[in-house]
């Protein structure tokens, strides 16, 4: 039996998830004798066929949207999904362009359905560090509201202890703490729609009720902190949208200014001008040997990544525009190896389970509303997988591994 479908919807769906036709039709199609796969469905995207129940199913699932969109009259207009602040030059790939678009799109439906949970709750507040800022804001006072709010001293070198990873944990909970939730997310559910930094670093959608931060999974860890007070920024100023690597020109739009100015806010959070200076001593700034063994002595010293100090320095005219792309060019092949090592090790099954790793990538903030909603029946599981990006079957896993987790804190606490 088939299904009257508007073909403009069929072009629409085909076309936002970033396929042409022809990839298209030889994943959803197999040639015929009367027809190749293309023919077909060119035919039915130009209303000449119409498909069966079966086959919008697999269009559903391919083109990543829900299987009502394709009863749809017309093709909808584009959402608002906040602004691109990625100033990097533009040589990503439509597909690459269209898996973060639906990664947003996915984003944006939890982060709705949490805030409805929290309105719900007698005891919600809105959040008045949302949209607190403004880009004419000195770059010291943003990062020393940030530093209040998150009840972590920037300027303290001793609580930098550790390898940057650890600094990372300690600022993402801090900021789960006082209501914001930090995912970790790079792909669709499956590593075949694996999106790599280069095509976002993070995003952030500065709601009063429930701002939400998510980072990019295949991010370096050692430069997850400075993504993480980047995208905090955002939330500061009320600015929502998706960044990307950090740009080295001379901002010639708004959305340029407000990328460079967070840049700046995280760079300040993470190294106090006036004090890791103490670190640094002179060198040439065309000198990319003797400014990379400086970098890493005062990264070792803050526990930050090497391409923020190497930004820090930049920023502050101690290292040429060229100096520093050779140094990001090399910190970037470094990271390329390290996650060539990790998908050998991944091969070889080394490393966590798979719910150990989604428990991390979520975030004890969303586990957290997630557990409290289902275990007041507030919450069904299935609607709670979807929040959790789950199988509805992992759903009862996840959250009592939060709980044990949450269990043992408190006892913890209690001892201490």
């Amino acid at each position: 039996m088939t299904i009257q479908v508007n073909p403009a919807v069929l072009i629409w769906a085909r076309e936002t998830a970033g396929f042409a036709l022809d990839e298209a039709a030889s994943k959803l199609f197999k040639d015929g004798v009367k027809a190749t796969a293309a023919e077909n469905l060119a035919a039915m995207e130009e209303g000449e066929k119409q498909p069966t129940r079966t086959q919008l199913a697999k269009f559903a699932k391919l083109y990543k949207r829900p299987l009502l969109a394709f009863y749809m009259a017309e093709p909808p207009r584009t959402g608002q999904r906040g602004q691109d602040f990625r100033q990097t030059p533009d040589d990503r790939t439509k597909r690459e362009n269209a898996m973060l678009d639906a990664l947003l799109r996915d984003v944006k439906a939890r982060q709705e359905a949490v805030r409805d949970l929290l309105l719900d709750d007698e005891d919600f507040w809105e959040h008045k560090f949302v949209g607190s800022m403004t880009i004419d804001t000195p770059v010291t006072t943003v990062a020393s509201s940030l530093s209040m709010a998150l009840g972590f001293e920037h300027r303290d070198k001793s609580l930098r202890r550790g390898e940057p990873d650890k600094l990372f944990r300690t600022l993402r909970a801090a900021a789960e703490d006082i209501g914001i939730f930090v995912l970790l997310l790079s792909d669709l559910g499956s590593y075949h729609s694996t999106i790599p930094s280069s095509v976002f670093r993070g995003f952030a959608i500065a709601d009063e009720i429930a701002p939400f931060v998510v980072i990019n999974a295949k991010e370096a860890k050692t430069s997850r902190s400075f993504t993480l007070m980047h995208e905090l920024a955002h939330i500061w100023l009320g600015a929502t949208g998706v960044s990307g690597q950090a740009y080295t020109g001379n901002p010639s739009n708004q959305a340029a200014k407000i990328e460079q100015f967070c840049n700046d806010v995280a760079g300040e959070f993470l190294l106090p001008t006036e004090y890791f200076k103490a670190d640094a001593v002179e060198f040439d700034p065309d000198d990319t040997d003797a400014a990379e063994k400086i970098i890493d002595a005062i990264s070792y010293s803050w526990s930050v990544s090497g391409p923020m100090v190497a930004y820090k320095l930049y920023r502050m005219g101690d290292l040429t525009s060229n100096a520093y792309s050779t140094l990001r060019n090399v910190y970037h092949a470094r990271w390329q190896a390290a996650l060539s090592a990790q998908k050998s090790k991944q091969k070889d099954g080394e490393g966590p389970s798979r719910n150990v790793v989604l428990a991390h990538n979520l975030g004890d903030a969303l586990l957290g509303i997630v557990s409290r909603s289902v275990r007041t029946n507030a919450l069904t599981y299935t609607k709670a997988a979807r929040l959790l990006g789950s199988k509805a079957n992992s759903v009862e896993t996840l959250v009592r591994s939060y709980e044990a987790k949450m269990n043992k804190s408190d006892l913890f606490n209690g001892a201490s």
